[in-house]
């Protein structure tokens, strides 16, 4: 649990040598963690935020870690179980916490509202920068008022960069430092004080030592000393340095602590009593070394210590005593690309300190940073890792889940066509001669009834979220013939395991299933289960038609129709990325976002602007299912490349050649469906480069990219089309655009009956590049 400076290093390692029949989890509430040494520095306009940031999703990818990005609320360290906000709860064998603290005196009224804490770290990070630049002030030649409470290292370092920041932009700052303490810096930074103080004055930094902060209001801070009971101290920025606090989970789940809630842990990092649960950084109290402070550098140097004691509990070995140093280099960064430091009670300052300072912090950083600003592969990052031997290019082979595991559309036509016709039925009103995307029969009473079924193989280490995703999958099936999804039941195959492996599985995948379900007023009546090689889930779902037995077929369009698509795309290039430990947090966080919202709302829009023609983008991507449509309705289509939505990193990976194992099996129907305005041959039968030479090309191909639980294209008469567009938008498909329209077949071409092939003289859709 938790990012921290112990963990990354034991995910590093765990890249490098992974422990055999050990699963490891990594649970954090967001995925980018903040090198705490580096946050000054940010301050100052040293750093960017990317250079101060760890990506910890491809960091576990790589070390075959679970990453989990949810909120720990409470642990059961008896039933071994962590509480999580917003999903069910995990269980572990062994668990440890390295998650940091949150700000001392953050009960202090107004704080939240009108300060800045230093923790989380992660989120001062993002507040900061936007605070500095757009923060007003009374009269455009004031000073800016900053107070910074807090008088300890991280405080004092504050000041000073916050000061050299605003002096860089040329803004006056007037920067005061208030102090509960009577001295400035703790003991292990005494040798610091002086030189500091003299630092302060020089730059008309005020100290105000003693002093109490009462409350936080607009624009000022109430504070108290021992010669007064209440004073007012104008600022237009307060910022909170007051020390570490403990998270209020651990001591309310009964984990042992010392007085100020911190986890009580002997020198292997065992919490007392119980000796499956380690902790380790800010949230733990050394009850052998209470002396030592929560400071970065001995975080960082209790990590190979962590991740040696963790293998020895797994092997039953002895464990070994993480024994801190008393003395230790401490640096201050003073904002003008000068530091102070000490060590063995010497102080020494200087531009060469800084430097020292910077080349220590940038060290560190680049043992953990995977991937670049942009995404890209930082090169000199170790590749080998667990399950990636040989580095990335090992792992092109790998087989995608989600949608991106089915059966191709030419196998799937050719076995159909195989099959012998069926007998004649009144009551199926759409079956297998349709093609559509989901069967509707009559029932003797006359009612509309549809049902689907939809399942894939996993495409993330994660039971409850694949659970959620494909419940979203298949129910938007219905939704996409505007039905209203009633009952499900849920097929899982679960890995071999033991039996309470196996629970634990299908737990999760049906809690996660529930989490689609619920909100759709859709009960899950029952399913089926099995053991097997991998995780498998899929649905059956039916449903009632819309009034009147309404179902929105993919037969209907016409020539002129606009068409619609709510969703973007790129679902199955990122989770081919995702896999090899290639994808930014912020890209998949995106993906994950678009997969589990429902085509509910979009659904019903699509009644209500009367759809000729609707379907859903799932395995088959854009280009065939659009085909499908335009096939059944006999007619062709326009698009407009540029128009079409994706997903952030989607281009990226496609511009650079990455594909879905999927994406060849649709891609090969490529030449016989496209055709593009700007070239004047038509395309060969072979799929595309594995490199794009444009940016054209590489939206071409995701086209192809084959969608988990993509949104719905649908088409609408060409007056509607815009008024549909901002509906979409306003009801949260913020991505909705209007991608092409619909246009009528050539003259000498007859389009072909589904399950045959189609006329590659007369191509069905038509790209507008440029």
């Amino acid at each position: 649990m938790g990012g921290g400076h112990a963990h990354v290093q034991v995910l590093r390692r765990w890249m490098m040598a992974p422990e055999p029949d050990v699963h490891l989890t990594l649970v954090v509430d967001q995925h980018e963690a903040v090198y705490s040494g580096m946050v000054p520095g940010l301050v100052a306009g040293d750093y960017a935020p990317g250079d101060l940031t760890i990506d910890v999703l491809p960091l576990a990818r790589r070390a075959g870690a679970r990453c989990i990005c949810a909120r720990v609320v409470g642990v059961d360290p008896v039933a071994r179980r962590l509480e999580l906000e917003g999903r069910p709860s995990i269980s572990y064998d062994v668990a440890s916490f390295d998650v940091g603290s949150t700000v001392r005196a953050s009960e202090v009224p107004g704080l939240a509202e009108h300060g800045v804490a230093t923790r989380p770290i992660a989120r001062f990070v993002k507040e900061i920068e936007a605070r500095l630049s757009q923060h007003p002030v009374s009269a455009p030649d004031a000073a800016l008022r900053v107070a910074v409470v807090g008088a300890g290292p991280a405080g004092v370092e504050l000041a000073f960069c916050v000061e050299a920041r605003l002096r860089s932009l040329g803004r006056r700052a007037e920067v005061t430092v208030v102090a509960s303490s009577a001295e400035i810096l703790s003991r292990d930074h005494r040798a610091l004080a002086p030189g500091v103080e003299r630092e302060m004055a020089r730059r008309g930094i005020k100290l105000l030592c003693g002093t109490r902060v009462l409350e936080a209001q607009a624009g000022e801070l109430w504070v108290a000393d021992d010669e007064s009971d209440r004073r007012r101290l104008d600022c237009d920025l307060a910022l909170w340095a007051t020390g570490p606090a403990a998270h209020d989970f651990l001591g309310a789940s009964g984990l042992p602590c010392d007085e100020r809630g911190f986890v009580r842990v002997r020198s292997t990092f065992q919490v007392e009593g119980f000796d499956e649960l380690f902790a380790v950084g800010d949230c733990a109290y050394l009850v052998a070394h209470p002396w030592v402070p929560r400071a970065g550098v001995y975080a960082v140097r209790s990590g190979p210590v962590l991740d040696r004691n963790l293998r020895a509990y797994f092997a039953g070995k002895s464990l070994r005593a993480y024994r801190p140093q008393r003395d230790f280099l401490a640096l201050i960064n003073l904002g003008d690309g000068r530091a102070l430091g000490s060590k063995w009670g010497l102080a020494f300052e200087g531009r060469a300190v800084w430097r020292l300072k910077d080349w220590i912090d940038r060290r560190f950083m680049r043992r953990f940073q995977v991937l670049d600003a942009e995404g890209e592969p930082i090169p000199g990052f170790a590749k080998a890792g667990a399950g990636m031997a040989g580095g990335d290019e090992a792992m092109e082979e790998m087989e995608c889940g989600g949608c991106a595991a089915k059966v191709g559309p030419s196998p799937l036509a050719a076995a159909l066509g195989r099959l012998a016709p069926s007998h004649p039925d009144p009551s199926v009103l759409l079956g297998l001669a349709a093609g559509d995307d989901a069967a509707a029969v009559r029932t003797p009473s006359g009612d509309v009834v549809l049902a689907t079924v939809d399942a894939f193989r996993a495409f993330v280490d994660d039971p409850w979220r694949v659970g959620r995703v494909a419940a979203v999958n298949a129910v938007s099936d219905l939704l996409a013939k505007g039905a209203s999804p009633r009952h499900a039941l849920a097929m899982v195959t679960v890995p071999w395991g033991t039996p309470g492996q196996n629970e634990e599985v299908l737990y999760q995948v049906l809690a996660g299933v529930r989490a689609a379900l619920d909100p759709l007023g859709v009960s899950l009546v029952g399913g089926h289960s099995t053991a097997g090689p991998e995780l498998f889930v899929g649905l059956s779902v039916t449903g009632d038609a819309a009034p009147g037995g309404r179902v929105l077929g993919i037969v209907g369009l016409e020539p002129g129709d606009a068409l619609v698509l709510t969703k973007p795309l790129g679902t199955g290039v990122l989770l081919a990325a995702d896999a090899r430990g290639l994808a930014p947090a912020r890209w998949m966080e995106a993906a994950t976002a678009s997969m589990e919202r429902d085509n509910a709302a979009a659904a019903a829009l699509a009644l209500d602007f009367d759809a000729k023609a609707c379907t859903d983008i799932s395995g088959f991507g854009l280009a065939g299912h659009l085909h499908e449509v335009l096939l059944a309705s006999r007619v062709a289509a326009e698009i407009q490349i540029s128009m079409i939505p994706l997903l952030p990193g989607a281009l990226a990976f496609s511009l650079r050649g990455l594909r879905s194992s999927f994406f060849l099996q649709n891609a090969g129907q490529r030449s016989k469906i496209l055709q593009t305005l700007t070239r004047a041959e038509p395309f060969s039968l072979a799929p595309p480069p594995t490199r794009p030479e444009s940016e054209a090309e590489a939206r071409e191909a995701i086209l192809f990219d084959p969608q988990t639980s993509g949104g719905l294209l649908m088409g609408v008469r060409p007056e509607q089309a815009e008024s549909l567009v901002e509906a979409l938008r306003a009801g949260g498909d913020v991505a909705a655009a209007m991608i092409g329209r619909a246009t009528a077949l050539a003259a000498d071409s007859s389009p072909p009956s589904p399950g045959s092939e189609p006329d590659n003289a007369n191509p069905h859709i038509r790209l507008v590049v440029g």
